[in-house]
């Protein structure tokens, strides 16, 4: 396993097993640089449960993506995204 995706994982355990706000933010910005949209949908999700300090790149990025999917698709995201939380 790459030293990336092992330090993505330990970011994903901290944010998802421990609640760690900076952690889900890590994993936002990690999806934002690589492109990702699905998954920074979620991982923007996550990191807003856990109260994390969001910022309007943030906000801007994610609006764009959820004003390409259906309202069951963002439904579907945000149950994953509680899902994870365990909530």
């Amino acid at each position: 396993m790459s030293s990336t995706r092992v330090e993505t994982a330990g970011l994903s355990q901290l944010a998802c097993e421990q609640h760690d706000a900076h952690a889900a933010l890590a994993l936002l910005d990690r999806s934002i640089a690589l492109g990702h949209r699905r998954i920074a949908l979620i991982r923007y999700l996550h990191a807003q449960y856990l109260d994390a300090p969001l910022c309007a790149r943030h906000h801007n990025y994610v609006q764009k993506i959820a004003e390409r999917l259906s309202t069951e698709t963002i439904a579907r995201l945000a149950e994953a995204a509680r899902t994870r939380l365990g909530r």
